[in-house]
């Protein structure tokens, strides 16, 4: 079975699930779950029971497709993720995205927890992400190119919609919430980032530093939606301080800022 035939089967069996038509996809990073509290849900979906859809097996992942509305804008909202690093393909990772492009979807906001590569920042902080850098030696358009999803070599010179990241920005600003801008390394993991490779990530020219968003973003931009995307700072990269780096202090974190963050997305969703 083909990737179309493959995602033709997926949407027909949630489309069984709910009515929902979503107009905006929502990808809810590491301990960022429980926004999911704000939406009027018509139907959650475990990744386990979807078709083509394989499960998480991160902590902090729930791995639930949740479909509903939030202040009359019906949602896509992807309750956790799968890596790279895990071991699943690149194929794989982007499924999510373009399973949502088929529903209908226009827009997605991509979410996840990353360390700071700026010694300023300090964990809890949001950055909005402006633009990445992809250094996980892979890419999810590799192979053939599937026509129907979109063109053999896209064009991304703003892979971050440029509107969407001010809309974020203002309001942020007008919310009083500790924020950033910046670019976002995407690098494959599991291993958290050795000093040396983070001051290569700093010299050229990296704000934040994680182990996702990058494929998705690159899967979205050739289906043509619009992509916005938000890093939660859970801790500084390794070597700007002496302190080792858990998992689970990340996804503690990301949960420490839960409110802040949820309030956040509540408006946004309100202002597009």
């Amino acid at each position: 079975m083909d990737v179309l035939d493959k995602l033709q089967e997926t949407t027909q069996y949630i489309r069984t699930q709910s009515q929902v038509k979503p107009r905006i996809g929502i990808v809810l990073g590491s301990g960022l779950g429980a926004f999911v509290n704000h939406i009027q849900v018509d139907c959650e979906i475990p990744f386990a029971e979807i078709p083509n859809f394989v499960a998480p097996s991160v902590e902090g992942h729930n791995g639930r497709l949740v479909l509903g509305e939030l202040h009359g804008v019906p949602l896509a909202v992807m309750q956790g993720r799968v890596h790279y690093y895990e071991g699943h393909s690149m194929e794989q990772v982007a499924y999510p995205i373009r399973t949502m492009a088929m529903l209908g979807i226009e827009t997605v906001i991509l979410t996840n927890s990353a360390g700071g590569l700026n010694p300023k920042m300090k964990p809890g902080d949001l950055m909005v992400i402006e633009d990445h850098i992809n250094l996980m030696g892979d890419n999810p358009l590799m192979g053939p190119n599937i026509k129907n999803l979109g063109p053999r070599f896209p064009d991304m010179t703003e892979a971050y919609d440029k509107q969407l990241t001010a809309k974020m920005l203002q309001l942020l600003e007008s919310q009083n919430v500790p924020h950033w801008k910046g670019v976002y390394c995407g690098v494959s993991g599991p291993t958290y980032e050795t000093p040396s490779e983070v001051r290569f990530l700093q010299i050229i020219g990296g704000q934040a530093v994680g182990m996702s968003t990058v494929p998705e973003s690159i899967a979205a931009n050739h289906l043509g939606l619009r992509v916005c995307a938000v890093s939660c700072i859970t801790n500084p990269a390794a070597g700007i301080h002496t302190t080792k780096l858990t998992h689970e202090e990340v996804t503690e974190m990301a949960n420490s800022v839960e409110k802040q963050f949820c309030d956040f997305f509540d408006a946004f969703i309100k202002e597009i």
